[in-house]
């Protein structure tokens, strides 16, 4: 399969080629980016015959059979229906839009076409959560409450990699959408309550940079959600299931008990690497025609669930 990366030259740009190097019989033919000299200077370093400022001209190029978005979110609604209308499978790095309306769009015109369309919610993949979905399901632990961290110190448009970038994210609409997705995920639904409670907006970003969310699913499981972008310490997204059988805390690859002793994770899944493994449910899905795990229909759920978080804030 060949496979265009959209947003290349960015941090999860990046991570995708890598993870998509450790998978048989796959080939980057494209990489799009925003500045041609440095998407042609990574396409030389890697080794990758085309490159491009254009979406459009990767998509219509015959050797590129499916499309990873990894641009800044603000793109991935109009990208994504334009990935659908060349006929494209795409797969939208997370969030798939940064508003419902144009979730339902991506999801609309997914129907339309047929073609197929899957969001990156990685922490459904982790091996870490993996391994607690598969508890769950096997009867063997029942959530009673996740207590989730999401912490950054972005007071500047910066990136995973400490670089400039060129767009604004969003606690809410990005970083929550993870947890929001996850505990839907883990709890077998959508959440029948939810609110959330924000900071002062940053003066020249225009966005909250402090958040805390609360969800309860149908079965009375909870969620605590606490976000900032003003976390001046070891930043990144920490979990705590609190179980009726047990406590886990899942560091994204990575689980250990409440008592920080190591889970074995060795046989939940053929790669450590959680967008590995998401990347290969996508050309799994695209090979044996069936919808991907993450949808873009099965996430739209949690799109639901931020926007009513998001009217909670007024």
């Amino acid at each position: 399969m060949r496979i265009c990366v959209a947003g290349a030259y960015g941090a999860f740009g990046k991570k995708h080629l890598e993870a998509l190097s450790a998978i048989d019989e796959i080939e980057v033919t494209s990489v799009m980016g925003p500045t041609k000299e440095k998407i042609d200077a990574l396409a030389a370093e890697q080794g990758i015959g085309h490159a491009t400022t254009d979406l459009g001209e990767s998509l219509a190029r015959d050797d590129v059979d499916a499309v990873i978005l990894a641009t800044p979110t603000q793109l991935h609604a109009e990208q994504a229906i334009q990935c659908m209308e060349a006929g494209k499978p795409v797969l939208i790095e997370i969030p798939m839009a940064d508003s419902l309306a144009d979730s339902e769009a991506i999801c609309a015109k997914q129907k339309e076409t047929g073609v197929l369309a899957m969001a990156g919610q990685v922490r459904r993949f982790n091996p870490s959560h993996q391994w607690i979905n598969n508890k769950i399901q096997a009867g063997e632990l029942k959530i009673q409450q996740m207590d989730v961290q999401t912490y950054f110190f972005r007071r500047e448009n910066k990136n995973a990699k400490g670089e400039p970038r060129s767009w604004t994210d969003h606690l809410l609409w990005h970083h929550a959408c993870h947890t929001v997705d996850l505990f839907q995920y883990q709890t077998g639904g959508q959440v029948k309550e939810a609110f959330g409670l924000q900071g002062p907006k940053h003066p020249e970003l225009g966005i909250a940079m402090d958040m805390a969310i609360g969800m309860k699913a149908a079965d009375g499981a909870i969620c605590t959600l606490s976000l900032s972008f003003n976390n001046d310490g070891p930043f990144g997204t920490f979990f705590r299931y609190i179980c009726d059988n047990g406590t886990y805390i899942a560091r994204y690859d990575d689980l250990v008990d409440g008592y920080e002793n190591p889970v074995d994770l060795s046989d939940v899944a053929v790669s450590n690497n959680g967008i590995e493994l998401i990347d290969r449910e996508f050309v799994s899905a695209i090979k044996e025609g069936r919808e991907p795990n993450s949808s873009v229909h099965d996430v739209l759920s949690a799109m639901q669930t931020l926007d009513r978080i998001e009217k909670s804030f007024d």
